[in-house]
């Protein structure tokens, strides 16, 4: 099963934040991941108003998934959204 990494982010400092999204590409390439979603309009269907950015990426598995959750070139980009922007984040299995 496909392991889908989902994020929902609350940006605080946007030019900070451009720090983190220059390293993030490599780090998920690098462990065979895959942007599925990567921002873009949110449109709430139901229940409260989505309003933060969410990023959806997939991997080979959910071992791939953490895999790139605990690496050190992932480590590094986490480093820079310290202050630049709140986070939650899952690891589901999928399809």
């Amino acid at each position: 099963m496909a392991g889908i990494l989902i994020a929902y982010v609350n940006v605080t400092d946007p030019e900070k934040y451009k720090n983190y999204t220059a390293l993030t590409p490599g780090a998920i390439a690098h462990h065979g991941g895959e942007f599925v979603v990567r921002g873009g309009d949110v449109y709430t269907a139901e229940g409260a108003e989505e309003t933060r950015r969410i990023v959806v990426v997939r991997f080979e598995s959910v071992e791939k998934a953490k895999e790139f959750w605990n690496s050190p070139e992932y480590g590094h980009a986490k480093a820079q959204r310290v202050g630049a922007a709140e986070f939650d984040a899952v690891i589901v299995e999928g399809a």
